[in-house]
């Protein structure tokens, strides 16, 4: 590896957001997960979730749309609810849905600076009942137009560039306290050496 390519990785390791992640709940189309991939990788979400309990596992992703971002994520991938779920709450203090329902609050009067997984649906029926009451709330993203419903990778760009404002204003990316095992984990996979450059 090249020390300008070593460089690129090991900034683009630091600014990594352990506290977010995304969850997909039978997404249909796989370029939606790729671009749903393209936008985590660029605001810093290492981890994403993928539920399959509906729709057959994907096989791949669209490398088109993902520009290659799935092998700079870890991906977990789960056909069981109550798996997924548990494997989601060793990691993450609070778990929030898209929702279109009155009681849902606002996209940007949520706090996302503290440890958050997003779930976004399916395509046409959105997150299920199940998965609802298995989260600690939902939000949904305030719309004036006719067709109150956005694309699944718009509506999680749109959410996680929130997210990004709020971070970015907290700090968090230029914030040196990842753990030392997790950026251990990353590096080992993008490099295929063991330790990462000191900082």
């Amino acid at each position: 590896m090249t020390p300008a390519r070593t460089d690129k990785l090991t900034n683009v390791l630091m600014r990594r957001q352990p506290d977010l992640t995304v969850v997909l709940e039978n997404v249909f189309d796989p370029h939606n997960i790729s671009a749903v991939m393209r936008t985590c990788d660029a605001v810093g979400v290492q981890e994403i979730y993928i539920l399959n309990t509906k729709i057959p596992r994907h096989k791949k992703f669209g490398s088109r749309s993902s520009s290659s971002a799935a092998k700079w994520l870890t991906i977990h991938a789960f056909e069981d609810v109550e798996r997924c779920f548990e494997a989601i709450r060793r990691r993450y203090d609070r778990i929030l849905t898209t929702n279109l329902g009155d009681e849902s609050t606002g996209l940007y009067q949520l706090d996302l600076t503290c440890s958050t997984a997003l779930v976004f649906g399916n395509e046409h029926t959105g997150v299920s009942d199940e998965i609802r009451t298995k989260a600690d709330g939902n939000f949904l993203i305030p719309q004036v137009g006719v067709i109150q419903s956005l694309n699944i990778s718009v509506a999680c760009a749109v959410t996680l560039y929130e997210a990004f404002r709020q971070k970015e204003i907290a700090g968090h990316y230029s914030r040196a306290d990842l753990d030392s095992a997790y950026k251990q984990g990353i590096w080992r996979s993008w490099s295929n050496t063991e330790e990462p450059p000191v900082h």
